[in-house]
């Protein structure tokens, strides 16, 4: 249910944060190059998007129709939604009983095999980035349940992203580039997908990704001891969402030193596979997604895929 009133201090809020957007830019034509008024007005248009919660069903139903369609109920689910008891300001779905992802404990009592409930989870995310018309674009551990018949339950569809058919290849380099550690696979797909008006050093940029990727590799998650509301104490990894950002910014920051102007959707992408990215950390620190016949990333096929 939606907070009264919260949709006017919203808009308030985002219009003030535009206009001073566009009063930098103005100020110094040079911020013009870091895309700053693009990326407050994606936010803005998103953050708005958020407050009509018709549009989040249709997000959710649409995600379900994916999942039925590509034989994938039996390792993933989203919520039932109730058109008739939901409008803009209220949303009314199936309650999902489960654990997030990061609660290691509660995984290992809902899933006989957590690394392979993890893989279900890579694997119907990367499938619906290319199958579905929309894919979850805020996977933090709160938002991927491992529900009690052992399937992954997304929820809250506010956020989602969509790939535009004219990058969608280099958007798929760029995912294998990351999996595989390969920051001049990864340097080549940015250029492809950045829009520029001059030539781009390939070398000097992938000499920057790989600055951003050795960061990445150096993050450890931490286990950490939670007590619950009915006396236990459960382990669970603290991923630093503050710090999932600042890498992501890291690598926006890199693209645009080197003159390239990022679509949104990378943003988006590149995030999600942060998080999954310690996640497999975490659950599969062996697991090699390129390699292991189990994971579909960056491949996509029209029926069911997965073993299970």
């Amino acid at each position: 249910v939606q907070k009264p009133g919260v949709d006017r201090v919203l808009k308030a809020d985002l219009g003030f944060l535009f206009i001073a957007a566009r009063t930098l830019e103005f100020l110094s034509p040079e911020l013009a190059r870091s895309s700053l008024v693009d990326i407050v007005s994606e936010i803005r248009s998103s953050m708005l998007d958020e407050l009509d919660f018709t549009k989040e069903l249709d997000n959710v139903e649409t995600f379900r129709r994916f999942l039925r369609q590509n034989g994938l109920e039996r390792i993933a689910a989203a919520p039932r939604t109730f058109p008739e008891a939901s409008s803009k300001k209220v949303l009314t779905m199936e309650l999902f009983s489960g654990v997030p992802l990061t609660d290691l404990e509660g995984i290992s009592r809902n899933s006989k095999n957590p690394e392979q409930t993890l893989i279900n989870a890579l694997n119907v995310w990367s499938l619906s980035v290319r199958g579905c018309e929309i894919f979850h674009a805020d996977v933090h551990a709160g938002n991927l349940l491992v529900l009690e018949d052992g399937r992954v339950g997304f929820i809250d569809f506010g956020i989602v992203g969509r790939i535009p058919p004219e990058i969608w290849s280099a958007v798929e380099g760029l995912v294998v580039s990351f999996a595989a550690n390969d920051a001049r696979g990864m340097a080549r797909n940015l250029i492809a997908m950045g829009a520029t008006e001059a030539t781009v050093d390939e070398a000097s940029l992938a000499q920057d990704v790989a600055s951003v990727l050795g960061r990445i590799a150096g993050l450890e998650p931490e286990v950490v001891l939670r007590g619950r509301g009915d006396g236990r104490v459960v382990a669970e990894v603290a991923l630093d969402n503050d710090q999932v950002t600042e890498l992501l910014l890291e690598v926006v920051r890199v693209a645009e030193s080197n003159g390239l102007k990022l679509p949104r959707e990378f943003a988006l992408l590149v995030k999600q596979a942060l998080y999954f990215d310690r996640y497999t950390k975490l659950l599969a620190p062996d697991l090699d997604p390129l390699r292991d016949e189990r994971v579909a990333v960056g491949e996509y096929t029209s029926g069911p895929v997965i073993d299970v």
